[in-house]
């Protein structure tokens, strides 16, 4: 069964009727083609008219969809020959990071992502997607392989955040995720990185430092989740609307305010309901930047990547 969204309800209606009305022809001689076209389109209409007007709580609540496609799903459908490589060598594996070597577009690259997984088990075993110190640090031994082998470097964010617990601040999670943002501002090799989903907090841009930062239309980005905001300023998770809005996390704010590079539109309904499509559309934008910036010298990659980030923050909301 689909999973919709509170404000998808007139959608799932329309969309349960024509699958009842197909139900029905199956078992019947009756034929009911017309109406079930009709209803299609209606449902069609329906999903423009509202994901053309997503508020950006909404939008959250896309970023977070079950059902839209995960790091390993971009991995296995772009990256041939991946192989996968585990530990930080320091304390142990975290299944919340995965990233390995592969080859992108017959061209040799170290890909690092967050996995959420996709069902109960999955999420559990990769922590939904929050990793710890030991995750950074594995993210850290992947980056120095990109610049030992001189191999770029694509990054994939969605988390929610680096996990809170008292464990993986007692291992060091803030000087890990600082160090992977150091790292990745002295990394000579081409660096691409996009948000897929949620781009929570340091821990999302512990793996997103680089010369492009690209947003899938429906995701976001911020310092901290709308609820996690909320519960500081209103000491009540009731306001999350209002943070989100206030924070500005939606693909659209950051490109105005310069803090991405740029946005890849999601087929309408979201990259859930057309994963191969959104999957293509994120491969041909990687290929696009890393297009970009081959022939540039070491020296001026770090010097563009630097000013880029020592930029933030100078550029409005008209």
């Amino acid at each position: 069964m689909k999973h919709y969204l509170d404000f998808e309800k007139s959608v799932a209606e329309l969309e349960n009727k024509i699958e009842e009305l197909r139900h029905l022809s199956s078992d019947s001689d009756i034929n009911i083609a017309e109406e079930v076209t009709h209803l299609q389109n209606k449902a069609e209409r329906e999903l423009n008219s509202i994901y053309s007007k997503l508020s950006p709580w909404q939008k959250c609540q896309v970023a977070r969809h079950p059902e839209r496609p995960h790091v390993r799903e971009y991995i296995s459908a772009l990256v041939e020959d991946f192989t996968p490589l585990a530990g930080d060598r320091l304390y142990g594996e975290d299944q919340a990071v995965v990233g390995g070597l592969g080859r992108f577009r017959g061209r040799s690259c170290v890909l690092v992502g967050q996995e959420k997984g996709h069902d109960t088990s999955s999420r559990v075993a990769h922590n939904f997607g929050m990793a710890r110190p030991e995750g950074y640090r594995k993210a850290q031994r992947l980056m120095d392989m990109a610049e030992r082998f001189k191999l770029p470097l694509i990054t994939l964010v969605d988390t929610p955040g680096a996990y809170p617990g008292v464990g993986a601040e007692e291992r060091g999670q803030a000087e890990a995720i600082a160090r992977c943002m150091e790292l990745s501002l002295r990394l000579s090799v081409p660096v691409v990185c996009v948000v897929i989903g949620e781009g929570g907090s340091g821990g999302a841009i512990a793996l997103a430092t680089g010369d492009r930062i690209l947003m899938l239309e429906h995701s976001i980005y911020s310092v901290i989740s709308p609820e996690g905001c909320a519960s500081i300023l209103w000491r009540s998770s009731d306001q999350s609307r209002d943070a989100a809005e206030a924070l500005r996390l939606t693909a659209q704010d950051l490109e105005k305010l310069g803090v991405i590079d740029r946005l890849i539109r999601e087929p309408i309904g979201g990259a859930h309901r057309a994963r191969t499509e959104t999957i293509r559309a994120v491969g041909q934008a990687v290929a696009d930047c890393l297009k970009e910036l081959d022939g540039k010298d070491p020296d001026s990659l770090r010097k563009e990547r630097r000013e880029k980030f020592l930029a933030m923050g100078q550029k409005g909301l008209s």
